[in-house]
């Protein structure tokens, strides 16, 4: 199963993301310096997303318009008194198919599923505005979650299938770190 599969595969680049991530978070000492990560991450959702669009559509992802993307995260930015200039330079993935357009998505809606351990780790540090990105769907993260493991595991049918969106999720992550390793101002 995909949903398996994809998770023991992208181990790897999934972790050094992470570690990016919670150095960031510890640093963080100020509103500014949470609008500061969240301009990292709008920065490369908004340039993933546009780059998955094409290949995600209603009909193969019937909820996609619902779903949590750049614009909370946007939201969030302006919310602490931040705005979306001098962002983070991002390069993303390849990405020519639905199925690496799923794995690239597996990453985005995964991190959903850390976002309240991320909310906690802010409120200890005093920020608790601008977190509608990170509290994700509330009490139905869980189903929505679900929701997206069932259409990732439906679309692919081959171990070829398989082995695109585990690529692309890999690459992605990839490319999500990339974003903190480097601290270049622009877009890609």
């Amino acid at each position: 199963m995909l949903s398996t599969n994809i998770k023991e595969a992208t181990k790897a680049e999934h972790q050094n993301l992470e570690k990016q991530v919670v150095l960031k978070l510890k640093a963080i000492r100020s509103d500014q310096d949470y609008a500061d990560l969240l301009k990292h991450f709008f920065a490369y959702f908004s340039h993933i997303e546009e780059t998955i669009k094409p290949f995600i559509t209603a009909s193969v992802l019937p909820d996609y318009a619902q779903r949590r993307n750049s614009g909370y995260i946007k939201a969030d930015i302006l919310e602490l008194g931040a705005d979306i200039t001098d962002l983070p330079f991002t390069t993303v993935p390849k990405i020519e198919n639905t199925l690496q357009a799923l794995g690239a998505l597996y990453v985005l809606e995964g991190s959903i599923m850390g976002g309240s351990i991320i909310v906690k780790m802010l409120e200890k540090g005093g920020v608790t505005k601008g977190v509608s990105f990170f509290s994700g769907y509330g009490e139905a993260t869980g189903m929505m979650w679900g929701n997206f493991i069932a259409v990732l595991n439906a679309q692919a049918k081959t171990d070829q299938e398989e082995q695109e969106a585990i690529v692309a999720a890999n690459e992605t992550f990839k490319h999500f770190a990339y974003v903190f390793e480097k601290e270049r101002v622009g877009t890609a």
